[in-house]
């Protein structure tokens, strides 16, 4: 018998292909991962990933603790979400909102946000279609429609106040446009939809008879302007999913508790995506999240003033570092610009940033298609306490020495 050959994978290789899947290619380690190493292996502070260096609520934290030892949560729970939760988020949208679901029909807990998009993406969406995206945008969204085999149509947001331009959306709607992939509050600009604005994407959906996606984690998060779900709006409800998540507005980012809502119909086929990604997660923590989502309007209220608070400190400690600063209306991130110091790289600046001053930030230019919109900015992010934002703002300062 002849002796089997096989090829080595050690050349990314095996009978004659590339090991990673192709419509993945060029994606890469996300720059987040690779800029929290780069922190942690240079001692920097990390104004970069948006994780906050404090934990939540002490009792949304004890309750978690409570499910543990009582033994809820620790073995799987149901696909769908544990029933107090899909109660807890119904009741959400209800109160702040004033939109009504079906906790058993129109609600699914999912593993953070990301889940969320990624099996709406792989539900939703057939080979070919084109998805319209607001550019820049955050990096899973790339990795998500290309994992669906869809075309991903940026509709870019331009400096300084970052507005989606309209006509250029009409423009961009084409016979194989399936969805609008949306998010607002936006990662990483901080751009608030008006209600001038989701009423316009709205009527266009409609015409086009198109999906809307919407990412909405950062929706507790806005210092100006309001936000309200575009599925409140009329012919809204049976064509959108929401999106949300507890990490941003609770602390908890690692818990990774996130969920989707919208008419039977589109939660059934986001499901049937979703149960064959992770089936179910954190188990315990959704019971403690089902009591985070029942905090008084006052955690709310202190949350985003003490949010307000540190994006104005941060904001002007980098005005007086000599970055251009464009001031964000919503989420805990500030985009800036670095041609003020003579640079255009913003990928080698964020390299060399911990290096020359001890802080590390993200470039905003990997959340672009077009390599030119965004290749001078620089994305920080404030959700830190005040001391560590004081001493990067003063260390950003040696950037003018």
């Amino acid at each position: 018998m002849a002796a089997m050959t096989t090829t080595r994978s050690s050349t990314g290789q095996v009978g004659g292909r590339p090991l990673l899947n192709r419509r993945l290619d060029g994606l890469g380690t996300t720059i987040f991962a690779e800029m929290s190493a780069l922190a942690t292996a240079t001692g920097s502070i990390n104004l970069g990933q948006g994780f906050p260096d404090t934990d939540g609520p002490e009792e949304v934290r004890e309750a978690a603790v409570r499910a543990l030892r009582d033994g809820r949560g620790n073995q799987y729970p149901p696909g769908p979400g544990i029933p107090e939760l899909r109660s807890a988020i119904a009741d959400h949208q209800r109160r702040f909102y004033g939109i009504g679901f079906d906790p058993d029909t129109e609600v699914l807990v999912t593993a953070g946000a990301t889940e969320a998009i990624a099996a709406s993406m792989l539900a939703l969406l057939e080979p070919g279609d084109e998805v319209i995206a607001f550019e820049p945008f955050y990096d899973s969204y790339a990795a998500c429609i290309a994992m669906a085999g869809a075309v991903r149509v940026p509709l870019t947001l331009r400096a300084p106040d970052f507005r989606p331009d309209l006509d250029a959306l009409r423009d961009a709607i084409t016979p194989r446009t399936r969805l609008l992939l949306l998010n607002s509050p936006h990662n990483p600009t901080g751009m608030v939809l008006t209600a001038d604005e989701r009423g316009a994407i709205a009527a266009l959906a409609i015409e086009h008879d198109l999906l809307v996606v919407t990412d909405e984690v950062y929706e507790h998060l806005v210092y100006e302007g309001t936000h309200s779900p575009i599925a409140a709006l009329p012919g809204m409800r049976e064509r959108t999913v929401s999106i949300s998540s507890a990490g941003k507005t609770y602390a908890f980012t690692g818990w990774k508790v996130g969920w989707v809502t919208g008419s039977p119909a589109l939660v059934a086929a986001v499901r049937t995506a979703k149960q064959f990604l992770t089936y179910v997660s954190a188990g315990p923590f959704q019971y403690a999240v089902a009591e985070a989502l029942r905090l008084p309007d006052s955690y709310f209220t202190t949350l985003r003033t003490d949010l307000l608070r540190k994006r104005d400190l941060l904001d002007a400690g980098l005005r007086a570092a000599g970055f251009t600063v464009y001031e964000p209306q919503g989420t805990y991130f500030i985009t800036t610009d670095i041609a003020p110091f003579g640079e255009k790289d913003a990928l080698a600046f964020c390299r060399a940033l911990p290096e020359r001053c001890g802080v590390v930030a993200v470039p905003s230019s990997v959340f672009y298609d077009d390599p030119e919109a965004g290749r001078s900015q620089v994305r920080f992010t404030f959700c830190k306490r005040d001391e560590v934002l004081r001493d990067a703002s003063e260390r950003l300062r040696r950037l003018g020495g």
